[in-house]
């Protein structure tokens, strides 16, 4: 990770290193925030910031359903994004963290109605998220013994802070086991998520895709389905089960972290030919083009810093 210059804060451009928050602020103490993750990429026309729009929605909905109040309309956020990325100036492309969180200590009484809500956009290059081997040859996946949670749990529509302790015993599991992440599966026990990352099965010509019931809206997810429905792929949401994972021709993660990842072995089951599938890496070449903007049809997502 190289940090930036400047983060977006309330309205203002603040030093990276002199944001502060209160140790005994609420969000530190109880996860109630809501954040976003997005990327900037580095293109021959310029800089762009991928589907920002539809990011940003989902942090002012995140935030709704969690009754914290974010004190920005849609259209400053995506404003502020664009001056967040001048402001660091990084050339190669980096990654956006919108957060939203509780400033204010011991005032609320958890009725969070009240509360006083800061907003930061932090801007970065993260750098590469999976490792070049896990990119081109596929990961290795275990099933994690922690479950996604129960939609009435957590609003698992929001982004919230407290929502990712679970996707963190889950990464932290597969790691410590030797493997490179985690697939979670949902209360009922069908196939969910990664920590991270949507997942979709190929078998056939079909690919297949769990339904929203128990995940994230996953805007890569989207971008997926929409690109394959594009390129005459067929596409499905339905529940699905592990074995079924097992026996796919292909399984790959997407996310704005992972991008588009293949899946080579699941619980040291090897995914149809343990190599990355042609589906996926067309879809994965498809993606790259249209966030490099070299795809016309989809400059639509694609906001010019």
């Amino acid at each position: 990770m190289i940090k930036g210059k400047q983060i977006w804060l309330n309205g203002n451009l603040v030093p990276w290193d002199q944001v502060k928050v209160h140790i005994v602020s609420e969000t530190f103490s109880y996860g109630l925030g809501v954040f976003e993750g997005i990327r900037c990429y580095s293109t021959g026309k310029g800089m762009v910031i991928f589907r920002v729009r539809e990011h940003m929605e989902r942090f002012l909905n995140s935030a709704r359903v969690l009754f914290l109040t974010i004190p920005y309309s849609l259209d400053a956020l995506l404003s502020a994004s664009g001056e967040a990325v001048r402001a660091n100036d990084f050339e190669n492309g980096c990654y956006l963290r919108p957060m939203a969180y509780v400033s204010s200590y011991g005032e609320t009484s958890w009725d969070f109605r009240k509360a006083s809500v800061d907003v930061a956009i932090a801007v970065w290059d993260w750098g590469a998220y999976i490792s070049e081997e896990g990119q081109s040859e596929g990961l290795r996946v275990k099933t994690s013994s922690y479950t996604r949670h129960h939609p009435n749990v957590f609003m698992t529509k929001s982004k919230s802070n407290a929502n990712y302790l679970n996707f963190i015993l889950a990464k932290g599991e597969a790691l410590r086991t030797g493997f490179d992440d985690a697939l979670l599966l949902d209360v009922n026990g069908f196939v969910a998520e990664g920590p991270v990352a949507n997942v979709f099965m190929v078998k056939g010509e079909e690919i297949i895709t769990p339904p929203l019931t128990y995940i994230l809206g996953g805007i890569t997810r989207d971008t997926v389905l929409r690109l394959a429905k594009d390129e005459g792929i067929s596409c499905r949401e339905e529940f699905i089960t592990r074995d079924q994972l097992y026996t796919a021709d292909e399984v790959f993660f997407c996310g704005t972290a992972v991008e588009i990842t293949p899946v080579r072995e699941i619980d040291f089951i090897v995914i149809g030919s343990g190599k990355p599938g042609p589906v996926t890496k067309h879809l994965r070449e498809k993606f790259f083009d249209v966030v490099s903007a070299k795809d016309d049809r989809y400059l639509r997502w694609l906001s010019f810093v």
